[in-house]
């Protein structure tokens, strides 16, 4: 039985990671950390990781950047691995989490749906086909309470892409301030925020005559409550290392 801690255990991701476990024969949540959170389970909740009084195997993480000094510090003291699902990190916080992953098992991925990893891998295969005869468009949707733009996914999206490509490729966010023709080694960036959106995001190929469009869209965050999960129990008893859904994918 894997023992499991949910960091943000009271927001909905936290409420939907805790169905999801409960409905599992191979896990069991231990514990919840949460600020402002309640008991509503059978699982106590803490304000902070050094609070809990039982050492978890792994702790799934979807709070706010905020958490991740304490949760870094509690991980590497008490080697707990951590699966990370928190979005909208500064580059020393990914830092700090590459540095982390030095000492314990880190999961750490923009995007814990399956096939948002699928979609990945296929755009890094129409990148590799299509060169640079189709300019690359990224257009993401979210709900209208999401803070970070563009979203982590994008970004990630992004970034396969452009490895694909040599890394020759700048980011365009949005072109309201561009007075310029389009570069040929661009990727444009935009972001659209509104309703209850859970989250959606379309890679635009666009070429002479011709357009690819490949396209996710999530309609229930319930996806990555799943995902979180399954990372989870791939992760406990893992090496210290870097994991990522492709690891993950590759053992299902």
């Amino acid at each position: 039985m894997i023992n499991i801690a949910i960091c943000g255990a009271s927001g909905k991701m936290g409420h939907y990671i805790a169905d999801v476990i409960a409905s599992r024969e191979d896990c069991t949540t231990v514990c919840g950390i949460d600020k402002f959170g309640e008991k509503y389970s059978d699982f106590e909740i803490v304000r902070s990781p050094a609070e809990m009084t039982q050492k978890p195997d792994v702790i799934i993480d979807f709070s706010n950047p905020a958490s991740l000094d304490s949760l870094l510090d509690y991980c590497t003291m008490n080697s707990v691995a951590l699966v990370i699902g928190t979005t909208g990190y500064s580059k020393e916080e990914i830092e700090k989490i590459n540095k982390a992953a030095q000492q314990i098992p880190v999961f750490f991925t923009f995007n814990m749906s399956l096939g948002i990893n699928l979609l990945t891998d296929l755009a890094k295969r129409a990148a590799a086909i299509l060169g640079d005869q189709f300019d690359i468009e990224i257009v993401e949707q979210h709900h209208n309470q999401k803070i970070d733009a563009p979203s982590g996914t994008a970004i990630m999206l992004a970034n396969a892409i452009n490895e694909e490509l040599d890394n020759k490729y700048t980011y365009v966010y949005d072109r309201h301030s561009v007075r310029a023709k389009r570069t040929r080694t661009e990727i444009g960036m935009h972001a659209v925020r509104g309703g209850t959106i859970v989250g959606t995001h379309e890679i635009i190929f666009a070429g002479r005559d011709e357009v690819i469009t490949l396209k996710h869209e999530a309609h229930s965050k319930q996806v990555f409550a799943v995902g979180s999960v399954n990372a989870a129990c791939f992760l406990a008893g893992k090496p210290a290392g870097m994991y990522t859904m492709n690891e993950l994918i590759k053992e299902m």
